[in-house]
């Protein structure tokens, strides 16, 4: 028997093409199958495939009102608008299903040792999902439910979210703004959609401190974005010390994005990577999961996912290529964030 526990594992299913939420749409079926033919036609050495399973209920209600997930539930085979930006079609519950069971799966692999790391790979998106509603083209909150599930089944005592897609992923930090053994970091534009993310979002109750929201401005690229990973991700972790880091791997602050308005490269996309695993390889025996959110070029897409899978997969985190961006303008909310936050995490 081929000894599989020291690969990658790749989940993703067909039945996630079904969700259709129209013509024009830029959450489109062609995102995920751009992303599978590029992994499936040049493979990555050390990855392998597995078919997520629905997820149950039970773990959806961690994260979701029982009303809400009915209300999906009777959706299933038909068309729907649930919001401006949110539509169903008659495979769309399904999809919605599978996305939330191969984030749970993923995290079940990792933490069980039956992987190295891995990637769900996964439409509709989720982050922006709350408890009661959908929104912005999210139906469940993938990455949230996983995390709840390895809090209550998995038995990690504390579990690192980093959230770098360029919108703010408002149903994640909904889902665990009370609570300390979640930390949600998120790199995001602002002022921008869904109009939350601000740096003074730092968690309530027994949860204060454990919201890390950096807010930056339009153009921002490669450089900036990794001066705000080494500078305030990197000894945010160091100290929370998780047992396992999720990321919601959004790429719509991809220079070629239509939607994001940010200077990101595939390459720059490839050293956020390289700082995750580093962290998760120091801090939590290398356990890893990326949950596929955002990002509207599909060329962008493809490349920038199949990058991260590539470091995942490496022997050894590859010397990050040289980035592009101006250096300087994170500079203002990388100060703002260490005056807000230090003291709660060492960023003096």
């Amino acid at each position: 028997m081929t000894d599989t526990a020291g690969e990658v594992l790749l989940l993703s299913d067909p039945a996630m093409f079904e969700h259709d939420p129209g013509p024009g749409h830029p959450e489109c079926p062609q995102r995920l199958e751009a992303v599978c033919d590029a992994l499936r036609r040049q493979p990555v050495a050390g990855t392998r495939w597995a078919t997520p399973h629905p997820a149950r209920r039970s773990l959806i209600e961690r994260i979701h009102a029982p009303a809400y997930v009915d209300r999906l539930d009777e959706l299933r085979g038909t068309s729907a608008t649930l919001d401006a930006d949110t539509r169903v079609s008659p495979g769309s519950i399904a999809a919605a299903r599978l996305a939330a069971g191969a984030a749970v799966d993923a995290v079940t692999a990792v933490i069980s040792g039956r992987a190295r790391r891995a990637f769900a790979l996964v439409r509709p998106p989720g982050h922006h999902a709350e408890a009661d509603r959908a929104m912005g083209f999210c139906l469940f909150n993938n990455i949230a439910i996983a995390a709840a599930h390895a809090r209550a089944e998995l038995g990690c005592r504390r579990v690192l979210i980093v959230d770098w897609d360029v919108h703010h992923g408002n149903g994640t930090q909904h889902a665990f703004f009370d609570r300390s053994d979640v930390l949600f970091f998120s790199t995001h534009r602002y002022p921008f959609w869904p109009g939350t993310g601000d740096l003074h979002e730092i968690g309530a109750d027994a949860g204060i401190g454990f919201t890390v929201n950096v807010p930056l401005p339009a153009g921002c690229g490669d450089t900036e974005y990794r001066a705000v990973f080494d500078r305030l991700l990197v000894p945010v972790a160091d100290d929370f010390e998780p047992e396992l880091v999720l990321v919601s791997a959004g790429f719509d602050a991809h220079v070629r994005d239509p939607l994001g308005g940010m200077s990101m490269t595939t390459a720059g996309y490839g050293s956020l990577c390289v700082v995750v695993r580093e962290l998760a390889d120091r801090l939590c025996g290398g356990r890893l999961v990326l949950i596929l959110e955002g990002g509207y070029d599909l060329d962008a897409l493809a490349s920038s996912v199949r990058t991260c899978v590539e470091v995942l997969a490496g022997p050894a985190p590859p010397e990050p290529q040289e980035v592009k961006g101006s250096e300087g303008s994170a500079e203002r909310a990388i100060d703002e964030v260490r005056r807000v936050h230090r003291g709660f995490w060492p960023l003096q």
